[in-house]
């Protein structure tokens, strides 16, 4: 069985090497079976039909027709925690350079000459003075695997950590010290920590999470990171906030137009995961999970299907997407059954309005593809794919 691949962006080679030559075709047609990707836009490319899965060398997703994808049965992956630590870095970075003017004494150093360059530094350095970082309260938006690793990272740097997460994973709760304090509401965030940091995802209910009204509640000399989505934060009212001083300093990974040319308005060209580690990382791991699904069936990392995982021991597997109304089993299994077939294994998870089923069978390859073509005439189902058993691969 040979799977195509096709590729957008400059993938590394690390994460295209999981791609052996005797299973795969990389980029050698477009009517592939899976997709693999970086920032490259998607919403106004066409599909194709063959697409079963699209894997993003990346956590957003904001470049996929998610829900699209997700009524045509594509399986839509990210990579949670493959830059994570570059991303954490470069915030803890900004976090000393909020409180330190590194990068001002050093250019001022580079405008002297002469032979009093010593003397010249002793009696001017005093205006390069800053303040330290330990003591200082911060509060972290968001404990996933960013949020969790900043939290970590602020407190080892003295600080006294806050973090808000409603929605705390039970894998993420481990990985948070102990140390850092839990706050019941973003209120307590707002009013009380004098550096805030914000790591959730992005969409309709997180957009503006940070707006005029969270911005009043806001300590009058702190400072604001958002090294997750620029669309997180009111660009209009950060500005004003900032501008009224009511705001210390805004600092963003997201160079939106507005915000240029302001004064303690600090704005970076996306470096948020831009280290050769972390692009190695997110390619390896959406390779990987793409791998994983077409040979398997299986899904981990999706955004738009659930977790699903099922050991494949027999000669074939029907990989089910179908809508998640009632009864959706029960026809799925009175269909094999009416074919003289027995189920050898069977998992089914939903999310939201779809569901996912993967169902194991002991047939030859034409008994799998007729059964297969009945399962697809069933309402509801999406798409039904059939999978051979490639044993000995990852």
């Amino acid at each position: 069985m040979t799977f195509t691949i096709k590729t957008f962006n400059a993938i590394a080679k690390e994460g295209l090497e999981r791609f052996n030559p005797e299973n795969y075709a990389v980029d050698t047609a477009d009517d592939a079976d899976g997709i693999l990707l970086r920032s490259q836009k998607l919403h106004d490319v066409s599909l194709a039909k063959s697409v079963k899965g699209i894997a993003r060398a990346g956590a957003g997703t904001n470049n996929i027709p998610v829900a699209k994808c997700t009524e045509n049965g594509i399986v839509v992956f990210n990579t949670p925690g493959a830059n994570a630590n570059a991303v954490k870095e470069l915030v803890i970075a900004n976090l000393l350079l909020a409180v330190r003017p590194i990068l001002e004494g050093a250019k001022w150093v580079q405008t002297l000459s002469g032979e009093e360059t010593e003397s010249q530094v002793e009696a001017n350095k005093k205006q390069f003075a800053g303040h330290e970082l330990e003591g200082k309260r911060l509060g972290v938006i968001g404990l996933g695997a960013i949020g969790a690793m900043v939290a970590n990272d602020a407190y080892r740097l003295g600080m006294n950590v806050l973090g808000y997460d409603p929605y705390v994973s039970v894998d993420t709760a481990w990985t948070i010290s102990r140390r850092v304090k839990r706050a019941l509401s973003l209120d307590e965030i707002l009013k009380t920590c004098d550096f805030i940091t914000i790591h959730i995802p992005l969409n309709d209910k997180t957009r503006h999470t940070i707006g005029e009204k969270e911005l009043n509640q806001i300590k009058p000399h702190a400072v604001l990171l958002n090294f997750a989505r620029g669309e997180l934060v009111d660009s209009a009212a950060v500005i004003q906030a900032v501008e009224q001083k009511k705001l210390a300093k805004y600092i963003t990974d997201f160079a939106e137009k507005e915000l240029l040319h302001k004064d303690n308005i600090v704005v970076l060209p996306h470096l948020g995961a831009s280290t050769d580690e972390a692009e190695i990382n997110c390619a390896k791991m959406a390779a990987k999970t793409l791998k994983k699904f077409l040979e398997t069936g299986n899904i981990r990392h999706s955004v738009n299907f659930p977790t699903i995982e099922m050991a494949f021991q027999s000669p074939y597997r029907l990989s089910i997407i179908h809508k998640n109304v009632p009864n959706m089993l029960g026809a799925l299994s009175s269909t094999v059954a009416d074919a003289g077939i027995n189920i050898d294994n069977l998992i089914n998870r939903s999310r939201d309005n779809h569901a996912y089923t993967l169902m194991d069978v002991n047939v030859t390859r034409d008994q799998a593809t007729l059964l297969a073509d009945k399962l697809q005439q069933l309402e509801h189902v999406i798409r039904v794919r059939v999978i051979e058993n490639l044993e000995g691969e990852e």
